[in-house]
């Protein structure tokens, strides 16, 4: 069954076994299609959610900066949905088992080390056909802190190295200029040599990053190789593009960078959705402290 279907069908089933009032079922309505957008994205099915995809999909939920009870409602309706295609029989086992309630607090995202970013981009092996292409597509996510639509759809024409910055359209279609490092423009650089000798699909002729056949990546392309980038050099830890968002803002903040020029690289509307990284770095100098002869907590 296809995710309209299936909502369709659940819509039904609350308003007529559950009897839930019409502004209820358009809460859960709204919800839901929204995991259906993210997962479409994706190519996922109904049937092929696991756990892993719906604690990526709350991670970005929770990270725009929803109050609790907009958290809860979320959860709440993503539960009842999957107990419905378990009951249907749709699945037989529930991705929602081991999911999480939100915090009182916003849970903070998990970032990785600089040395551990060191690891990943070195591991990967450039004398593959996408070597130099996958080390560009990491440098470029954590030296520029982009969301991986906005890494997709990253155009040659907004890539200005002698200046130092990328022009990204963002949510909203809202540009902005993020600076992007040395390390990302040599790696760029690297990767156009090759990108040049592909054969590159009509309409794709300016996108940055492209497969094998000259076509613009998915967003379950990069997802992989993020994935197994970080799985090649023993790094256990769950992590998806978004991670080197994450770590970008944190290592921002904890090098003493101002939070409104974070906020401006990262395309938040609110300072509100940036402010976590300052919690983040909080936590740094809470174990730094540790190291202080009188920092040792009774």
């Amino acid at each position: 069954m296809t995710w309209e279907q299936v909502i369709d069908d659940y819509m039904v089933y609350l308003a007529l076994e559950k009897s839930l009032s019409p502004a209820s079922l358009e809460a859960y309505s709204y919800d839901l299609q929204k995991l259906k957008e993210t997962m479409e994205a994706y190519a996922i099915a109904p049937e092929d959610v696991t756990l892993e995809h719906l604690e990526t999909f709350l991670s970005d939920i929770y990270d725009k900066g929803l109050i609790q009870t907009s958290q809860a409602r979320i959860l709440s309706g993503i539960r009842g949905f999957f107990k419905y295609m378990q009951l249907e029989n749709l699945i037989k086992t529930l991705p929602t088992e081991l999911l999480e309630s939100p915090n009182p607090r916003r849970k903070l995202p998990d970032i990785l080390s600089a040395d551990e970013i060191d690891r990943i981009i070195n591991g990967i092996d450039v004398s593959l056909a996408e070597g130099h292409r996958n080390r560009a597509i990491i440098e470029t996510l954590y030296g520029c802190g982009l969301r991986v639509s906005e890494l997709v759809s990253l155009q040659i024409s907004c890539y200005f190295p002698e200046k130092g910055f990328v022009r990204v359209i963002g949510k909203g279609s809202k540009e902005r200029l993020v600076p992007i490092g040395g390390q990302a423009i040599k790696a760029i650089s690297i990767y156009l040599k090759q990108r040049s000798e592909l054969k590159i699909k009509k309409g794709h002729e300016d996108i940055l990053f492209l497969n094998r056949r000259g076509a613009k990546l998915t967003r379950v392309m990069i997802l992989t190789i993020v994935k197994r980038s970080a799985i090649n050099v023993g790094i256990e830890k769950t992590i998806s593009p978004h991670t080197f968002r994450h770590s970008f803002a944190t290592h921002l903040i904890e090098g003493g960078a101002d939070l409104r020029a974070v906020q401006e690289m990262l395309g938040h509307e609110s300072i509100v959705t940036t402010e976590i990284y300052t919690h983040i770095d909080q936590k740094h100098l809470r174990e730094i402290i540790q190291l202080h002869p009188r920092g040792v907590r009774g």
